[in-house]
Order: structure tokens, then C-alpha cells, then sequence
């Protein structure tokens, strides 16, 4: 009864018109395609597994984030179709997020990708990574971003819609995890992953607009970005450590 009364306050926006906030999309899922390296069978683990990587150092690296497919968040939207969409410009990164990227030692430059070289279609992580090659990039780095809106202790889902005259009083938070995966171009070899989480809390009774709600959305994905940038940095010292000959420690300032 109380989840059924739940989705009753949740919806009673379509028939009330109050002022309402949809909460963003989802994150982006490698394994919702078997094309992307989730394929079942013996002879595509086999083929997996054989993957060398084949990345020159310093080495240029690609970046684009990624949501699931109709991914949108307050007024911003998604591109391409298929099995996911791509967010090509910028929301909460800083230009200093990248910045930090580039300093790290055997990276020779950080290119953000945009809708120029990327397909409208979108099925597996080999369409970025072809995109990702005509910037004569040697790895791809794919993130996402998993936002939660929580009310109550309950997770109002992606892409729902809620009235604010039912968060009055209430406690709720935004959780974003973000994601990030390390490809190689050429070969597909996956590196490694990191991810990094943060929370933005307080009393839903401040949550007057929608503008103010999608405010604490960016607040807490754009620290879970910047501890992400950090987590990176872990990642890509054993990268260089396994990988180059003469390694070299890897720090973010």
C-alpha cells in the first residue's frame, strides 16, 4: 500500500499541473549490447581474451561521456541513438578537470570528443572507438554518470517525474556515482576502471524549483568528477608502471 501511494503522489502531477522535476537518465551499461564485448560463448571469451593493447606512450587519449539511450536531465540532452547516447558538451566538468588529465606523465594530449566524428548510431564501444581513431587517438576514455534522487530513503528511479509540492518536508538526497572505462583503439583492450561516488543532502523542504533540485543534481556530480579525475590517476600509474618500459610515477595535482 505504501509503495502504491507512493506512485500515486508521484504522478498526481499529470493531473494537478503543480511544478514538477523529472530526475536524469541513466548511466551508460557496457553490457546492454553483446556486440561490446558482453557476447556469450566460448569462442567470444576466447577472442576476449586474446586482446593485446597496442597504445603508443605518450599517448593521445579521447574522451566522451556516455548515458543510457533517451538520457536527459533537466535541459540537457543526449546524442545519437541506439544502444546508448553520448553528452557532447560539457555540463559539470570544469576545463581544470581536463587540465589535470593532461598533466599526467605519458600522456601526450586529452581530446574531448564531439558530434563532428561521432555516428548518430550508437550500438557498441567500437563506434566510439572508431570515432576516437579519427583523432588519431591511441585510448579511449568512456564516463558516465549514475545520478539517484533519493526522498525519504527511496529512490525515485531515472526519468520520473515528481511534484514538488510532494517533497515538502521531506529528507532527500542526490547520489552520483561516476564510471569511467580506459580502451585501447586499435585492439579494444580494456585497461581498467575506476569509479568515485558523492552526495549532496539535505532537506527536500529547499527544493522549491526545479532549478534548485537540478542545482544539488550538479553539485554532486561535479564532485564525484573530480574525485573520479583522482581515481584516474591510480589507474593510469599501473597502466604506465605495466606498459611502459621506464615507468614513471603518475600524480593529479
Amino acid at each position: 500500500m505504501l509503495s502504491r501511494s507512493f506512485a500515486v503522489i508521484v504522478g498526481v502531477t499529470l493531473v494537478t499541473g503543480c511544478a514538477t522535476y523529472t530526475t536524469p537518465g541513466g548511466g551508460f551499461v557496457v553490457g546492454g549490447n553483446a556486440k561490446n564485448g558482453a557476447a556469450k560463448g566460448d569462442a567470444s571469451i576466447a577472442t576476449i581474451m586474446a586482446r593485446e593493447p597496442a597504445a603508443a606512450f605518450p599517448a593521445r587519449i579521447a574522451i566522451v561521456r556516455a548515458q543510457a539511450p533517451d538520457y536527459s536531465a533537466y535541459n540537457s540532452g543526449c546524442y545519437g541513438r541506439g544502444y546508448y547516447c553520448v553528452i557532447t558538451a560539457r555540463d559539470v566538468e570544469s576545463e581544470s578537470d581536463f587540465e589535470q588529465l593532461g598533466r599526467l606523465p605519458m600522456i601526450a594530449a586529452v581530446a574531448p570528443m564531439n558530434r563532428m566524428v561521432i555516428g548518430h548510431e550508437l550500438n557498441d564501444v567500437g563506434d566510439l572507438r572508431r570515432a576516437a581513431a579519427e583523432l588519431r587517438a591511441d585510448m579511449l576514455l568512456l564516463y558516465s554518470f549514475d545520478t539517484r534522487v533519493h526522498v525519504d530513503a527511496k529512490d525515485l528511479g531515472p526519468l520520473q517525474t515528481v511534484s514538488l509540492g510532494f517533497l515538502r518536508n521531506r529528507q532527500a538526497h542526490v547520489d552520483t556515482t561516476a564510471s569511467l572505462a580506459l580502451y585501447d583503439v586499435r585492439t579494444g583492450f580494456l585497461y581498467g576502471l575506476a569509479e568515485a561516488t558523492a552526495r549532496e543532502d539535505q532537506r527536500a523542504s529547499v527544493w522549491s524549483t526545479q532549478s534548485v533540485i537540478d542545482k544539488a543534481r550538479r553539485s554532486a556530480e561535479q564532485r564525484s568528477f573530480s574525485d573520479l579525475i583522482s581515481e584516474f590517476g591510480l589507474l593510469w600509474k599501473g597502466v604506465v608502471e605495466t606498459h611502459v618500459a621506464q615507468p614513471v610515477a603518475a600524480t593529479v595535482n
